[in-house]
Formats: C-alpha cells, sequence, structure tokens
C-alpha cells in the first residue's frame, strides 16, 4: 500500500549520516572485535580439543579440504607467497575500502550495508569466546599441517603468531578460528561489489574475493573448512537481524533525539487576509462581482451593479 502523507503536511527529510559520527562508531565495532578476540584465549587444551574435533567430523564427511592445499601451499612459494600476504592484508584493507566506497556513492544503501556487518561481526565474537578453537597450523605436527605463515615470514612483516607484526603476537588471539571472519567479511564484500558495483569487472570480484579468500584461509592453515562454512552462516543470520537492529536504533534515537516537527504547507487562506471578503467568484468572473461582457455589438448593457445595489437582483432578461 503506498504511503501517503497527512495533506497540508511535508515529512521532514531523512538526516544524512556524516563521517565524524561514522568513523568513531566503525573504531567502536573494531575495538570490541579485538577485545573479543582477546577473551577467548583462556583454556588452550579446549582449544585444542575443538580443533580436533571439527577436523574429525570434516573428516567423516569428506570435507577435509585443508590437507592438499596446505600442501600446495608448502611445497609451492609462489602460491603460498601472495597467500600469506593476501591472509595478512586484505582483511584489513579491502573492507573499509568498501565501507568508504558505499559511504560516498550509494549513502542510500550504507546504513543498511553498515548495520549487517556490525552485527554480523558482533554474532562472531560470541563464537570465538563460547568456543575458542585452535586452527590447524597450531596443532601437533602430527596432523600433517604446516603454518605457511611461520615459513613465509622473511618475506612480509608478519611473525610466527598468525598475520601479526613481528614481536605483537601476544596481542592478538590465535584461537579465534570459529567462525572465520575473513571469508564472512569477504563474503560481505563480494555482496556489496556485485549489487552495486555496476560493472562486469566489479561482479567479477564480487564472486572471486570471497572464493579465493575461503582457499587461502585454510591452505595456509589458519582455518577449518567448517571454519569458513560458520563465518559464511554467521553473516546469513547477520542479513536477517540487521532490520531489527536498524528498528531498535529509531527507536532508540526517536526516544532521545528531539524529532524535528513536520513541516505545514502554507494554505492560501490561513494566515492571510481575504482579499474578496468572503465573495465567491461564479462562472465568467474573473474576480468577485465584476462579470465579463458577453453582450454583442450594438447590444444594450445591462444595468450595472452600482446602479442596482449589492443586494438588488439581476435585471430579468
Amino acid at each position: 500500500m503506498p504511503h501517503t502523507e497527512t495533506p497540508g503536511t511535508e515529512a521532514a527529510p531523512a538526516p544524512r549520516l556524516r563521517w565524524w559520527t561514522e568513523l568513531p562508531l566503525i573504531l567502536l565495532v573494531y575495538a570490541c572485535y579485538t577485545a573479543g578476540r582477546l577473551l577467548a584465549r583462556g583454556d588452550v587444551s579446549g582449544a585444542v580439543d575443538n580443533g580436533l574435533a571439527l577436523l574429525r567430523v570434516e573428516k567423516a564427511l569428506y570435507l577435509n579440504f585443508e590437507h592438499p592445499l596446505n600442501r600446495l601451499f608448502t611445497h609451492e612459494a609462489w602460491i603460498g607467497i601472495p597467500a600469506d600476504f593476501w591472509y595478512a592484508s586484505l582483511h584489513y584493507l579491502v573492507t573499509p575500502a568498501i565501507l568508504v566506497w558505499l559511504f560516498r556513492s550509494h549513502a542510500v544503501r550504507y546504513r543498511a550495508a553498515r548495520t549487517w556487518l556490525m552485527t554480523s561481526t558482533l554474532i562472531g565474537l560470541v563464537g570465538f569466546t563460547l568456543m575458542p578453537t585452535c586452527p590447524p597450523r597450531l596443532l601437533d605436527a602430527s596432523h600433517g599441517f604446516v603454518d605457511t605463515m611461520a615459513q613465509y615470514s622473511s618475506y612480509g612483516w608478519w611473525g610466527g603468531a598468525a598475520s601479526a607484526p613481528r614481536g605483537m603476537g601476544g596481542m592478538t588471539n590465535q584461537y579465534a578460528a570459529m567462525p572465520s571472519l575473513h571469508v564472512g567479511w569477504a563474503l560481505w564484500c563480494g555482496v556489496m561489489l556485485w549489487r552495486y558495483g555496476g560493472t562486469r569487472t566489479a561482479k567479477i570480484a564480487g564472486v572471486t574475493y570471497p572464493l579465493i579468500t575461503t582457499i587461502v584461509v585454510m591452505g595456509t592453515a589458519n582455518h577449518y573448512f567448517l571454519d569458513a562454512v560458520a563465518g559464511a552462516a554467521v553473516m546469513g543470520v547477520g542479513l536477517l537481524l540487521a532490520p531489527v537492529v536498524m528498528r531498535a536504533a529509531d527507536r532508540v534515537k526517536a526516544r532521545f533525539v528531539p524529532r524535528a516537527a513536520p513541516v505545514t504547507a502554507a494554505s492560501p487562506a490561513a494566515g492571510s487576509p481575504i482579499v474578496s471578503a468572503g465573495c465567491q467568484t461564479s462562472a465568467g468572473e474573473r474576480i468577485p462581482r465584476q462579470r465579463e461582457s458577453r453582450l454583442g455589438a450594438g447590444a444594450e448593457p445591462s444595468a450595472s451593479p452600482k446602479d442596482a445595489g449589492d443586494g438588488a437582483p439581476a435585471p430579468a432578461r
């Protein structure tokens, strides 16, 4: 049913989002993301048990794609080194770049997209906290995994602690593997590029970026395949919850932020003197009580209103 407005009123336009309000919000969510990852640094033995449980499930379902990919990345440096750079960099570069692009070029879509991303991220933090998981690269060597980030660390800025810079491994949580937000954020970026990119190149990037990221996180032994599946599932739940979160935010804002009054359309009869003194025009009149002459040439004009008086009836014809 189309939306209708009360006659004589115009809805106030929705306020435009400003970067100086968006940036602190995004930084706050990222701070929560970092803090949430650190909260899951507790029970190492439990994290190892969770990782081995995932590996057993994958083997039972013939979903163990990590081993062949990890062997390929380990033996072929021309694949492994770019993959390590991909894992260590693009997660933190592409996602903010897509956010800025949406904010500048697709402002109408930005709020929903940003809310989807942030809601999914917070859901992922719940997973990190409830299920700390040891990634494949940190399992015992008998399980057949090689840490490619450590193997090729001389080519990049990272050390042995995943993608953390050298000397900063203690500031990251290496057991925050379930779900994989590397895959989740890449999937979000892919959807944005596919829907709003507008070019064939953007659509191709929207498909290949999350797919390559999924291969990279497994080949570098940073995630299990089920971690990637969970990352995609988290984004799906976040997509469903994003409208609920936006409505809740709107209710909170309406309660605590003064609402602009609707603009009342100016009425010709309101706030202005009545020029015609209440008289109405009839057919053939330009202004009240002034008729157009419809008499032909040589016809005798009828009595004027001045001669007849205001209250006199019109002469008979």
